[in-house]
This record gives C-alpha cells, structure tokens and sequence, in this order.
C-alpha cells in the first residue's frame, strides 16, 4: 500500500489494516526490479514464470506459516451436506450454532460415504454412451439422511436427561449407565458429527444436522479465487516469498552450480522459519495467561 495521509487513511474503509499487507503485483514488480539485471544472478526473467512461482509461495506460505482463517456460514438442507469451498485448503473448525452459540463438531473417522453403480432390474450395471458405468446415491447415504437424529429423554427414572434414538414409540440408548469405561474418546461428544469427502468436495453431516446453521472456519490457500488483484501477503513474510521465488528460478536454469541451489534452497527454508515465528504472534503475556493455572488440581 503506498503511502496515505491519515485522513485518507482513517476516511476509507478499504484502506484499513492494509499497511500491513502488500499486493502481489508489487511482489512481482519489486522482484523484477532488484532481482533481475544484467548484473544479478538471474540475467532475464519473463513475468509470467515469476508469477507462477510467487503464486506457489504464496500457496506454501498460506498453509505453513500464514493460516488465513476463513469464516463461512451455511444452512444444512436435506442433503445434509455443502460444498467446499473453491480456495479450501484445510479445515480449522466446523462448529453448529444453536440460539447464539457455537457448539465444535467432531469428524467421524470411522464412517465412509460411497458411491454406488446404478444397475437394471437383473444387476446388471449400467453405462453411459461412452461406456462409463453410471453413479447414483449409496444405501449408506440414504440411512445417513434418513437416520433417527439423537434427542433428549424428557421422562423420568435412570434415563432422565440422557441422549438417546427415538425410534416407532420406543426408546434406544448407546450405554448402559456406568457403560462408559473404555470407550473411544474420539467421538465422546454428544454434538453431531461430519465427514470430509475431498474427492467429491463436500462435507457430509450426520443426519441430526438438517436444517441447522454450520459455521465453518478452514484454511485458505490465499489466491482469492484466481483474482490477482485481490492476493495479499503479510510484509512480515516478503523476504521469504521473494527467496522461494529466487530459488525457484535458480534450481530450473540449466548451468547453475549445485551450491548456488543449495544456498537459496537454506535461505528460502530459514526465511520460512522466520516467518512463521513473527506470524504466529506469541508473546510472553499471553504464555503467561495460558500457563498460570498448569500447577491446579482438577477436582
């Protein structure tokens, strides 16, 4: 961002928090400009090969040391699922919010979602004009949507206040009570549950989750949709983008000595080390607050 006045500064909402950051194509500009010359290592370089790269650290940077945290809220239909989002990375947290609050969702590791062939009436797959057998919905996907959702036993007696299944006019509990020795911490946890399916892009709800709101906060790989105008790094991690760039250039050049790659190699890996320790924003206070309760007995 060049520089502003304070008026300026304070009058813009866009203009806010932005020092902070610097546009991509100032990241190209500037490398073009003081890494690339006659009398530097890298004699000519073509932008668009310096742009590819610095998309690349970028991508790296966003993961390893940046976590940019996005946030985004979605409505649950009957599906009991949604799509990722196109720039998802990873998640963070998937949490279910319930009158104001935030209830954390747990994976469930154990339970896959599959695909089935569809088949005529003597199982015999079927197949499109180009031969590829045809996909529809699994069994397994049909009694996750239409599975029992849990809910709270309102009665009286040992069952008081326990969840259970609610199924015909009858009632189904998991454990017995003081059943509970032994069992997978895991999936401890009473909130509903997902699934991430990468291959097919979405994520995939336990069937207590239709028609409740899901806050998903996930990683993002920092490009903005493909948007170069929008892509923003931290001034804190330019060095480092600038060295990944240079080695990037350095190890594809066909006459570069070995030790040459191998430097710009170490100084993109220790410039990666600095950035993640002034982007993970520790500092003495806040350990302190988070360790001043280690010596308390839990009663």
């Amino acid at each position: 961002m060049p520089y502003i006045s304070d008026e300026e500064y304070f009058s813009t909402p866009s203009e806010h928090g932005g020092y902070q950051y610097v546009s991509l194509a100032d990241v190209v500009n500037n490398f073009m400009l003081m890494y690339v010359g006659d009398d530097k290592l890298i004699a000519n370089g073509d932008r668009y090969n310096i742009l590819f790269h610095a998309k690349r650290g970028i991508q790296e940077l966003n993961y390893d040391a940046g976590k940019n945290i996005k946030v985004l809220e979605l409505d649950v239909d009957d599906s009991i699922s949604f799509i990722l989002p196109p720039d998802y990375v990873n998640y963070a947290r998937i949490s279910m919010e319930v009158n104001g609050v935030l209830y954390t969702l747990t994976e469930d590791r154990v339970t896959n979602f599959a695909r089935a062939y569809l088949k005529d009436a003597n199982d015999e797959i079927l197949y499109d004009s180009n031969g590829n057998a045809l996909l529809g919905s699994s069994e397994l996907d049909k009694k996750r949507i239409l599975g029992h959702p849990r809910t709270v036993f309102n009665g009286n007696g040992w069952a008081a206040g326990r969840w259970g299944y609610y199924v015909d006019g009858f009632w189904y509990f998991t454990h017995n009570m003081g059943g509970y020795y032994g069992m997978n911490t895991e999936n401890a946890n009473i909130n509903p549950t997902f699934r991430v399916d990468k291959e097919m892009g979405m994520i995939h709800f336990s069937s207590d989750m239709s028609g409740r709101k899901v806050v998903l906060e996930y990683i993002s790989d920092g490009l903005e949709n493909g948007d170069d105008t929008k892509v923003m790094i931290n001034k804190l991690a330019e060095d480092y983008l600038y060295a990944y760039i240079m080695w990037c250039l350095v190890k594809n050049r066909l006459g570069v000595q070995e030790y040459i790659v191998r430097r710009y190699r170490e100084e993109k890996s220790a410039l990666l080390r600095n950035a993640k320790i002034r982007m993970s924003n520790l500092h003495s206070g806040r350990l302190l607050m988070a360790l001043r309760g280690k010596d308390n007995w839990i009663k």
